[in-house]
């Protein structure tokens, strides 16, 4: 009898049983497929969003009607990244703005020009690779959009302004983003981040959320860290936020929900204790849920970032 097969049975089941697993993981987590999105106005579910519906929505008609320009530029591994710059004033401080996880610049970013405007700064709103109008189908956590947006930062000091004193600005997954970005090389140019409810890792949020879901996240998630490895091409773990802190310099300013339910408070306070800048500040918005914060108190905000920023955009 040909008991030996049977060990090699077993193995090529469990390896077709951790691809799969770990293909779902990244199906799941990672890819995002370009299709037509039915609704104009893609308003997050869930009632925080739908009392704030109308709001967000008068956000994005208006930044449609705004004076703009499209632009756009090519990523290090040949991706069209596409984004809107809306100028308040030239020669005016520069916010290149990031958003969230499936989320897209209009989406995410348009009530923020509006908060731009009323601190008279410009505004470069960009669609991370795989959301919006930008091309790619692997959202990475920020691994590989860091990178991008270090090239946002060259584009706009090579095209709109040389001498701009420019903030990285992110929310949720891009907040994570720009954190990381903020340990980089970056061009004097720089001189500020805004990191608005952003996570301490990633492996930290996908736990949150599979927890959520009801599911084992210490087991799963090795998965999805080979999917991505495997079918996404990046390392989940290869860097993190909190890590980003532990060598920032920048000045950066926290916002958080207290009553976040998706990214929890107390990952930007772990962000702020770790952060090394002579320069930071968490503010903490009462009742706004995720990705809210602006909407949920705009004039405290504004004073918040015009107070923090003043001295290195003056």
């Amino acid at each position: 009898m040909l008991y030996w097969l049977i060990p090699l049975i077993i193995i090529a089941v469990i390896l077709i049983a951790t691809l799969a697993t770990a293909y779902v993981c990244f199906f799941r987590i990672f890819y995002s497929p370009r299709k037509k999105c039915e609704d104009e106005f893609p308003i997050p579910d869930g009632k925080a969003y739908a009392e704030r519906r109308e709001q967000l929505i008068a956000w994005v008609k208006g930044a449609r009607e705004l004076p703009h320009t499209d632009v756009s530029i090519t990523s290090s591994d040949g991706l069209k990244l596409c984004g809107k710059y809306y100028e308040y004033k030239k020669g005016a401080p520069l916010e290149i703005l990031f958003h969230g996880h499936r989320g897209s610049a209009e989406r995410d970013l348009s009530g923020g020009v509006y908060r731009c405007f009323e601190l008279g700064h410009n505004a470069l709103i960009v669609d991370h690779r795989a959301s919006g109008h930008s091309e790619g189908k692997v959202i990475t956590f920020g691994i590989k959009e860091r990178r991008d947006c270090v090239d946002w930062v060259n584009f706009a000091i090579n095209n709109i302004d040389a001498d701009a004193k420019i903030i990285i600005t992110g929310i949720s997954m891009g907040a994570a983003t720009v954190m990381m970005m903020s340990a980089m090389d970056l061009p004097s140019n720089v001189v500020g981040v805004l990191a608005d409810c952003g996570y301490t890792s990633s492996e930290d949020i996908i736990k949150k959320v599979m927890r959520d879901m009801k599911l084992p996240a210490d087991l799963l998630y090795p998965f999805a860290r080979l999917g991505a490895r495997l079918f996404g091409g990046f390392d989940l773990d290869e860097f993190s936020p909190i890590e980003a802190m532990k060598k920032c310099r920048l000045p950066i300013i926290f916002f958080h929900g207290d009553t976040d339910s998706y990214v929890p408070c107390y990952m930007s306070e772990q962000n702020f204790e770790a952060c090394v800048s002579d320069k930071k500040r968490l503010v903490i918005i009462e009742g706004a849920e995720h990705g809210l914060c602006f909407p949920a108190a705009m004039e405290k905000y504004v004073t918040e970032l015009g107070d923090f920023f003043a001295d290195v955009l003056n």
